[in-house]
């Protein structure tokens, strides 16, 4: 199937389905996370609770992982929904927010890759190399480094070594399964001035990965769509001559609730390497 039959499939799941989405996520970008996966279709549910999340990781078609705000309360839970999720073979995401600024950040993610079978590790470049074992200094959750250096050797090696998707964000987004990969040059530089970007990328990552569809193309999809929407988004703010990141994020949401097929036709610029 071409990328063009592959994402309708997605697409066209996700609106006859309206997938369950289950983070365990920070608090910081919760909100939006929901409001994006109900924006594209699909039902979001943010539980934490160690006694509750593998009940509700059964009911689910996907679960996201995001450690933007640890608590003790949260590791535990981290772990048991993990491995729920792997023994009723649900998809796992993991968005490894500010991965080597802390030893309890380091600590938890070398746990979840030694005991979980992760589907997707969406991160930007500070977070992959810090996942890969380069210790690289991030300034708190956001990228010291862009994929333009050697992003895509570190898609590919990672991709083999934990036999997943590694989906690397930035400029230029690089996103591969060890034997494809991609370039993805969608996106707009307000996609990195408002809060939440990333972590709502990588929901969207799940939501497209709960369909049961191939997850490279899940996390292409999903990439796409938040590259594009940025773009439409920005589109509007210059016919309306105003440049607020305020406007920027309402037309954000915008996009994303009437993303179709149609606009990764006209705006997709997805290259394989």
């Amino acid at each position: 199937m071409t990328l063009q039959e592959e994402f309708q499939s997605i697409l066209e799941e996700i609106q006859s389905q309206s997938p369950l989405i289950h983070h365990i996520t920070n608090y910081v970008t919760a909100n939006d996370c929901a409001n994006t996966i109900l924006a594209l279709g699909g039902s979001p549910v943010m539980a934490d609770d160690e006694k509750e999340v593998e009940e509700m990781v059964a009911l689910s078609s996907a679960l996201v992982l995001n450690i933007g705000t640890l608590s003790q309360r949260t590791l535990r839970s981290f772990l048991l929904a993990g491995k729920k999720a792997n023994e009723l073979g649900i998809p796992v995401i993991l968005d490894p927010v500010g991965l080597g600024t802390t030893d309890l950040r380091r600590k938890l993610i070398t746990e979840i890759l030694a005991k979980i079978d992760l589907t997707v590790i969406r991160g930007n470049m500070s977070e992959i190399l810090n996942v890969h074992g380069t210790s690289v200094i991030t300034k708190g959750v956001e990228s010291s480094e862009g994929t333009e250096n050697g992003g895509e050797e570190m898609a590919k090696a990672l991709a083999q070594r934990f036999q997943c998707i590694i989906a690397i964000t930035g400029k230029v987004d690089v996103i591969s399964d060890g034997k494809k990969t991609y370039r993805i040059h969608n996106g707009h530089e307000f996609l990195s001035k408002i809060t939440g970007t990333g972590c709502m990328s990588t929901s969207i990552i799940g939501l497209c990965c709960a369909t049961g569809e191939s997850p490279l193309y899940g996390a292409l999809l999903g990439l796409s769509i938040m590259g594009i929407s940025g773009e439409i988004a920005a589109t509007h703010l210059e016919q309306e001559f105003k440049e607020g990141l305020g406007s920027f994020k309402v037309h954000l949401f915008d996009a994303l609730s009437g993303f179709i097929l149609q606009d990764y036709l006209e705006r997709g610029k997805i290259y394989e390497i």
